[in-house]
């Protein structure tokens, strides 16, 4: 048999189409969006080879359009989730030891069909169950994924390839296995990338996955499925599953094979498993490993030196893209007396021209927000600003749910740095700002190290160096991903790996070989070539 190192093919990230009119892009995903929505189909659990039916079937509907039913989940319990556990293990016995180039084959191969015929399906799929725009299905669900894929395989072949120095007459050897037990990954509605690579990026390394996705992802979490199963992954590595989140944890928690937890959610459901995983610590094999990427109270500073209009672009691509449902979404900002005026007008005058209404129509910037129980949060802030004295909405403010989730672009003014939108993520359309005296820019700065929680992302627009300087020192711990005159928006694969600290979560960097390295137990291997035959050393000698 030969054998060798193989070099894998070196990836570049995905090019963005722009589906401008008269593209055949545009064409093909629209026809696509209105195939698969005028459409119902039945999605099943997949665990090992079976497809698992249930008589608990969900309808499945787009959030712009809520009356209408694009398909049916179905959802099962204890039963299923052990089921998945039990083939996942089973399917672990050969998929760790597969060589890892054969593994990296199967990923390589689902990035080239993502960028070809699934392309469209996916986008299609994120338009419809999770109310995106094309362009932000394009770079998220096709784009993102993409390079998630093709730039795991390069990180796991440099992880690989990193190996101890050795001494004469020794020879020393690093290797990384699979965790010795399954991962359960707990993925979010927002990003189908993110839900994607939270199975993907460890199952890379040789480990077995137990997956739930969020109940308002399923639609494409089907795809995804699909997409691995076209790509050659073996039945049982990564298992699909629908069931409540308080029923899978029971049981999952409670297996002595649980190795792993990757996560994407909100704060308080990821500091619940922590503690939950805690109580039940004396029951593994191995200590878990926690990955963890939730909240975010993300924020846009401006220095008095800053170019009004770049800051407004920065506040509404920022803050409303993906109607502001991004845990890196801007969603506070701090603007200095002297620029005020001019990013007040403009910023009214763009957010005043959004369009909004379904993904299929493409001239519309924002589209719905992902369910009822998210309108009804992200209304209830709205709600609290028109009727509190320190705040004003100057733009938005009205929303309505008769026929899909819909909330206009909201910005609200407060003459209270610690307002509460200020302070709580809202994780919606809403966007609150601060105005400062142009002259404090270093107890401003303060401020914002303060006033969160969270330290996800952040941004600071300046044309002063001094002043952009002394915000990256002060501002050190407050973001994770930190950008200078831009958007806290857009994190790519392989530039700016993503993740922050404090309440936002573990800072393992999605897109990066830091992540990956959670998902291997690394094994030192020392070979003495010849080995001593008397314990004497020299210094005993008289």
């Amino acid at each position: 048999m030969s054998k060798g190192f193989f070099n894998v093919p070196i990836p570049t990230c995905e090019p963005v189409k722009s589906y401008a009119p008269g593209t055949p892009e545009r064409k093909e995903v629209l026809a696509e969006y209105k195939k698969m929505y005028n459409s119902n189909t039945d999605i099943p659990m997949y665990i090992g080879s079976e497809e698992v039916f249930t008589n608990d079937k969900r309808n499945l509907c787009p959030p712009h359009d809520h009356h209408h039913v694009v398909g049916t989940s179905n959802y099962g319990g204890a039963k299923e989730v052990q089921q998945a556990i039990d083939t996942a293990m089973e399917a672990r016995v050969k998929w760790s030891q597969m060589k890892w180039e054969h593994r990296a084959a199967i990923f390589l191969k689902a990035a080239d069909l993502l960028a070809g015929p699934f392309r469209a399906k996916i986008n299609a799929a994120t338009m419809i169950a999770q109310s995106k725009n094309v362009m932000q299905s394009e770079i998220d669900a096709a784009c993102e994924l993409i390079d998630f894929l093709k730039f795991n395989v390069l990180y796991m072949t440099k992880l690989y390839k990193e190996q101890p120095e050795s001494s004469p007459g020794i020879w020393n050897r690093l290797e990384h296995r699979p965790l010795e037990g399954f991962v359960f990954a707990l993925t979010p509605f927002n990003f189908t990338s993110i839900c994607a690579n939270l199975c993907a990026a460890p199952a890379m390394l040789g480990n077995v996955v137990v997956w739930k996705p969020a109940e308002t992802q399923i639609y494409s979490a089907k795809i995804i499925m699909d997409l691995f199963k076209a790509a050659g992954l073996p039945d049982g590595v990564i298992n699909m599953v629908t069931v409540s989140g308080k029923e899978i944890s029971e049981v999952v928690f409670q297996d002595k094979n649980f190795a792993g937890l990757h996560f994407t959610g909100s704060t308080n459901v990821f500091r619940t498993l922590w503690k939950g995983i805690g109580d039940n610590i004396e029951k593994y094999k191995s200590y878990p490993r926690i990955v963890g990427e939730t909240g975010g109270k993300d924020f846009i500073v401006a220095h008095k030196s800053a170019v009004a209009a770049e800051v407004s672009t920065a506040i509404s691509r920022g803050a409303f893209e993906y109607q502001g449902q991004k845990c890196s979404a801007a969603s506070r900002a701090y603007i200095p007396t002297n620029l005020w005026k001019d990013i007040k007008s403009q910023l009214i005058t763009d957010v005043s021209s959004f369009k909004m209404g379904s993904p299929e129509d493409t001239s519309n910037f924002i589209n719905a927000v992902i369910s009822e129980k998210a309108f009804d949060s992200i209304t209830s802030y709205i709600d609290y600003a028109k009727n509190s004295d320190e705040a004003e909405i100057i733009v938005g403010g009205n929303y309505d749910k008769s026929v899909g989730y819909f909330i206009e672009p909201t910005v609200i003014v407060t003459t209270n740095p610690k307002f509460k939108t200020m302070v709580e993520e809202v994780f919606g359309p809403v966007m609150t700002i601060y105005v400062y005296d142009e002259d404090k820019w270093e107890e401003t700065l303060i401020l914002v190290d303060n006033t969160s929680e969270y330290a996800l992302t952040g941004a600071i627009l300046s044309v002063d160096r001094y002043a952009a300087e002394t915000a990256c020192k002060m501002l050190e711990n407050a973001a994770g991903n930190f950008y200078i005159n831009d958007k806290p928006t857009g994190a790519v694969v392989s530039q700016q790996p993503f993740g922050g600290s404090r309440g936002s979560g573990t800072n393992d960097k999605a897109g990066s070989i830091l992540n990956l390295l959670r998902w291997v137990s690394p094994r030192t291997i020392k070979e003495t070539f010849v080995p001593a035959t008397d314990y004497r050393y020299p210094f005993l000698g008289e």
